[in-house]
């Protein structure tokens, strides 16, 4: 069976908050109206936000795959956010969808200096990578203006219109580890 081709085993009377709840450590879903709305949306006041069901704090990538899959399986929308810094509405909610906070998943695993290569998790901000590979003698340029809060995984998704806003190097954030 294909990814796209799972079917529900969970029967519809069961939301997907309480399924995500079942399937992921305690405290990570959150539907508390007010929050919920609070992390709905990006900086686009012009772009079209939905109302989400719930949003889900993932620690790992064990927990998004977890949540992906329960999205699939019910066919519910599910939007990824970072810091919710960006412009072009990416990070607003699909109406009764699931909202996937990434800002909790903030470590760099990884940094190679000899191939110029940082691995991390899309949490890291973007300053905080910065630091980190300059201490290793390394510089990484991107730097929208929002650089102190916004994070690698926002940067991953940024529009051309974001990037020339803010830095040409931002188009190329997969290339941007250099040597001081």
């Amino acid at each position: 069976m294909a990814e796209r081709d799972f079917v529900s085993t969970t029967p519809p009377a069961v939301g997907i908050a309480d399924v995500l709840r079942r399937r992921l450590p305690s405290g990570r879903v959150v539907t508390d109206p007010d929050i919920v709305a609070g992390l709905s949306r990006d900086q686009a006041v012009w772009a079209p936000v939905g109302r989400a069901v719930a949003v889900v704090r993932a620690k790992s990538t064990d927990e998004v795959r977890t949540v992906v899959r329960a999205c699939l399986e019910q066919g519910v929308p599910l939007v990824a956010r970072g810091a919710g810094t960006g412009l072009s509405g990416g990070a607003n909610a699909v109406e009764g969808g699931v909202i996937l906070a990434l800002d909790g998943m903030d470590r760099v695993l990884e940094v190679d200096e000899l191939e110029r290569l940082a691995v991390v998790q899309p949490g890291v901000v973007n300053d905080d990578l910065r630091a980190h590979v300059a201490a290793l003698g390394l510089w990484y340029p991107p730097g929208p203006a929002s650089s102190p809060w916004s994070t690698m995984g926002g940067n991953s998704r940024r529009t051309p219109a974001e990037c020339a806003a803010s830095s040409t190097a931002s188009l190329a954030t997969m290339s941007s580890v250099w040597r001081s």
